[in-house]
């Protein structure tokens, strides 16, 4: 394949995934609740590979998503250019997400990067569609340790949609809503605080979804791990 080197094709690209797809890999996926529906078997170490030696190109991500294959997709997350993708690729994209995994790569490998970010997350957390909603708060988790240079009142902002959908029982909205409250409580003491003043309020509802956000935000922004990361002087003296 080093002959590709400045001439990839989607169709070259494509015959490559079918080559490097394993059965087991696809079992193995299912078993992580994956949606395998368009799956070829292709482990994401593979991907990431074939995607260092296409490079980054903006045409072949876009003809990657419209293959409908997921590991063309999770490739495409990882090969195109964040300059150029627009809010209506974003939202045409996010639409499309049928499986957690793409859901994750597409915020964390990709729309993390965008110059909407912040928007498009307030904006997916608000919406109703499973994945939509996932995408959302998994803006926030992927912001949160990538973006070194964000003021902490851009994280205050997510906490009351944070807190307001902890109630949707749905397992990947479920999942998502945790996974944001505890990194943003885990990118310093300030916000470690108002994330755990956030949990106590989640904690508070009724719902078995927020008692379960709440015990898992709780349990691990209070672990000597995090409080020793954020506070290792403090930590020290105790």
């Amino acid at each position: 394949m080093s002959a590709w080197k400045n001439r990839f094709t989607k169709e070259q690209i494509v015959a490559e995934l079918r080559r490097l797809a394993k059965p087991e890999v696809k079992e193995s996926m299912a078993t992580f609740g994956i949606d395998t529906a368009s799956a070829l078997g292709v482990s994401v170490p593979e991907l990431r590979k074939l995607s260092r030696r296409i490079g980054i190109s903006h045409e072949l991500a876009l003809s990657m998503w419209a293959t409908g294959i997921h590991e063309a997709r999770l490739l495409a997350t990882m090969i195109d250019d964040p300059a150029l993708v627009t809010g209506r690729q974003m939202e045409v994209w996010v639409r499309d997400i049928n499986s957690w995994d793409v859901c994750d790569s597409l915020c964390g490998n990709l729309f993390d990067k965008t110059r909407s970010a912040y928007m498009k997350a307030d904006e997916w957390s608000r919406r109703d569609r499973e994945f939509v909603k996932r995408a959302g708060f998994a803006m926030m988790a992927v912001l949160a340790v990538h973006d070194k240079e964000a003021n902490d009142q851009q994280f205050i902002n997510f906490l009351p949609l944070i807190e307001q959908n902890s109630d949707d029982e749905r397992n990947f909205v479920k999942k998502g809503v945790s996974w944001a409250l505890r990194n943003i409580g885990k990118r310093n003491m300030a916000l470690n605080e108002k994330a755990l003043r956030t949990a106590e309020k989640i904690g508070a509802k009724e719902s078995p979804s927020a008692k379960w956000i709440a015990s898992d935000a709780i349990r691990e922004l209070t672990s000597k791990a995090v409080l020793a990361r954020l506070n290792p002087v403090r930590e020290k003296e105790e």
